[in-house]
């Protein structure tokens, strides 16, 4: 008789909200058209500095790097693209910090935007299923000691200011 693999503890989410004063259109392209942008290029897993983050605007698409050197490494798939309302990614990185292309191993990242009004969204963000990942622990506790999604935010924020 063969046991079934032990199930992994669930890593608690890493959560991040803010408001930024555009209509909820200009917050969902700054977020997804603009990740280079606001995206921090020191946080890469190529071996040359970053020239590129790219999120393919579709279901299916890649998030990826481009390297000043040419090269390209994967990050995760956009598995929903729902705009404006709403993005989901893969992170398919592992506790050693490369890409895992098997899609069980990938936690999400679920990004909702919400209009407050004509000029004022709410984007909440939601890093989740860790235990998923080869080493999820080590990734979590990498995100949440870099500051986390709040961090992120921050910059995404304040392109978000620079563009409008």
């Amino acid at each position: 008789m063969t046991e079934a693999a032990p199930v992994p503890a669930p890593i608690p989410p890493i959560v991040g909200t803010v408001t930024v004063a555009v209509a909820i259109e200009k917050a969902f392209d700054v977020f997804t058209g603009s990740i280079d942008a606001w995206w921090p290029h020191q946080f890469h897993l190529g071996k040359a500095d970053v020239e590129e983050v790219v999120l393919e605007p579709v279901t299916g698409g890649r998030w990826y790097e481009r390297g000043v050197d040419g090269t390209e490494c994967d990050w995760g798939r956009v598995l929903r693209w729902e705009p404006p309302h709403r993005v989901v990614i893969s992170w398919q990185i592992n506790g050693s910090w490369q890409f895992d292309p098997d899609p069980e191993h990938a936690s999400e990242i679920d990004v909702r935007f919400t209009a407050n009004g004509p000029a004022e969204t709410t984007v909440d963000i939601e890093h989740h299923s860790f235990e998923r990942l080869v080493g999820g622990g080590t990734i979590n506790d990498a995100i949440r000691g870099g500051g986390g999604w709040t961090f992120l935010l921050d910059g995404y924020a304040k392109t978000v200011a620079a563009e409008s």
